[in-house]
């Protein structure tokens, strides 16, 4: 019922937001539903793409398409001598979105910095469980409650974050979605009208696009900014049609339907690369597809086990079957073109017979087990279904009986997290930040168990190298650590590695401006349409 009232209220005063009648309309067929407009309980692409990279902005941000650190909300900042204090001067007139639902009073200040971080790590905070379930992975399986001593106002264009120890990826991970600045002045007006939860369905930010309406699994709408700090973009409506089948997004794409799909099928590049009206371009993905064990579950809880069933898996032949000669056999947590990588470990081989003798080693007769298949096609994973039936069918030569299940994709993310969850899931990663840590610390560590941590796997000698690794300045040093830590993670076999892929990003021919983004997001500012 609340998402039907925002919408017709959204709706019924859209031109009020865009200000005049749209020019330039570009529509993106995207791959899903966005789970909410709030990005700091989320860590799926298909959220951040609809809040955060259209909506919000941070106070630093990835230049586009590169992974290079640029101002944003913050125009400058230092760090302390010992690595504890990072100061951050704000930018001056930045003004939030103002639409039919919300007008804001003042412009952009540390107050709504001091919001944006504080409902995330203070328990005794009215915003800290606005809404029921919420959780906040990101931020929590960075061990961020732990990292920040303090946030202080200086003044009110001044702030100041106080850690308990150093950490070299500070500045980066305040760059990623979970740290989009919200408004504090909207978030007041809502508490006052007993209606927080609308945080996450009517949103306010400062970026590129005001958010207009939302019609649930079918489509978003905004519009540009007319006063963003940045300037307005060439765009003046910006449309994700949420199309949820990959082979639909590209037929739209080639009727013009739509300007821009993401993730098609590897069977269709050779068609939409032929097509006269499309141009597609691809980069290799920093990313990894993975089957996560559940580790505190029996027999799963076993690294021989797991090494057993990982030995079972014909690696090859999902790269052959599912990528199609878009994607490379993976076998370490981050990808080969992230500094930090282990080229000297060596993969599990695919040996059905050494599975089985070591399957029987570990007293493991009559298995059954669930695998989760995604139900979207992710840069990662273009089809989770067809891979988890290779998988079933590579664990049945090994007398192990697979089951594969899969459900609704926001239902999908929120019970893999769970801690007792039942199977092992299809799942994968795109970098957020360019650093190992993102991989190794966000998926593996100790602290996102119950979260990103979908193995639900705490190895203390593992995480105790990560831990350390971030404490460091010198890349090089950090190397040897995250190289330790690849050994480590390969000999426990939390997850068996599945692959890394090439990413397509297929445009019509008249869109300009548009960046492939190396940390898998889909922006649209800067994007124009050609007469």
């Amino acid at each position: 019922m609340v998402r039907k009232t925002i919408f017709a209220a959204v709706a019924a005063g859209a031109m009020l937001v865009a200000g005049a009648a749209s020019a330039k309309t570009l529509i993106y067929c995207s791959e899903g539903s966005p789970e909410g407009f709030d990005p700091a309980p989320y860590t799926s692409g298909t959220t951040n793409d609809a809040s955060s990279k259209t909506i919000y902005n941070r106070l630093v941000e990835f230049e586009k398409g590169e992974t290079t650190l640029v101002p944003a909300l913050a125009e400058k900042w230092e760090v302390s001598d010992d690595g504890l204090e990072y100061t951050f001067h704000l930018r001056k007139g930045v003004r939030f979105h103002k639409t039919p639902f919300f007008t804001p009073t003042r412009e952009f200040n540390a107050d709504d910095v001091l919001f944006s971080f504080n409902r995330q790590r203070d328990k005794n905070s009215s915003w800290y469980q606005y809404t029921a379930g919420i959780a906040w992975d990101y931020f929590d399986s960075m061990d961020m409650p732990k990292l920040i001593k303090d946030i202080v106002k200086v003044d009110d264009h001044t702030v100041k974050f106080v850690l308990t120890r150093p950490e070299a990826p500070f500045v980066a991970n305040l760059a990623m979605d979970y740290a989009s600045i919200l408004s504090k002045e909207y978030a007041d007006k809502l508490e006052a009208d007993d209606k927080k939860a609308n945080i996450n369905l009517a949103p306010i930010g400062t970026g590129p696009f005001a958010f207009v309406a939302y019609q649930k699994d079918a489509v978003i709408r905004y519009a540009a900014h007319p006063d963003y700090w940045g300037g307005k973009q060439p765009i003046d409506t910006l449309i994700f049609a949420i199309t949820n089948d990959p082979a639909v997004r590209v037929q739209k794409l080639k009727a013009g339907e739509c300007h821009a799909a993401p993730y098609p099928p590897p069977a269709d590049l050779a068609g939409l690369q032929a097509d006269p009206k499309l141009k597609v371009d691809e980069q290799a993905g920093l990313n990894i597809a993975y089957l996560a064990y559940n580790t505190r579950i029996a027999p799963f809880d076993k690294p021989e086990v797991r090494r057993a069933l990982n030995q079972a898996i014909n690696k090859q032949a999902i790269i052959d079957a599912v990528f199609q000669g878009s994607g490379q056999v993976a076998k370490n947590p981050i990808p080969p073109t992230m500094w930090g990588y282990n080229d000297s470990v060596v993969d599990d081989g695919y040996d059905p017979e050494a599975a089985k003798k070591a399957l029987e080693a570990a007293g493991v007769k009559g298995l059954g087990m669930k695998v989760w298949a995604m139900p979207v096609s992710r840069p990662y994973m273009p089809n989770a279904r067809r891979t988890a039936e290779l998988i079933q069918a590579d664990f049945a030569k090994v007398g192990v009986e697979v089951e594969i299940v899969s459900m609704e994709w926001g239902e999908y993310l929120k019970k893999a997290a769970e801690v007792d969850r039942d199977g092992a899931v299809i799942l994968g990663w795109t970098g957020d930040n360019g650093d190992p840590d993102n991989f190794m610390g966000v998926l593996l560590g100790c602290a996102g168990v119950g979260s990103n941590n979908r193995a639900q796997w705490c190895h203390e000698p593992f995480d105790d190298i990560v831990r350390k690794a971030r404490t460091l300045s010198d890349q090089a040093e950090r190397t040897k650590l995250y190289e330790e830590a690849q050994a480590i993670f390969k000999d426990q076999a939390p997850w068996a590695t599945l692959a890394h892929s090439t990413v397509f990003q297929p445009l019509s021919k008249n869109v300009t401006g548009y960046k492939m983004d190396p940390l898998g997001s889909h922006r649209f500012d800067g994007v124009d349409l050609a007469d």
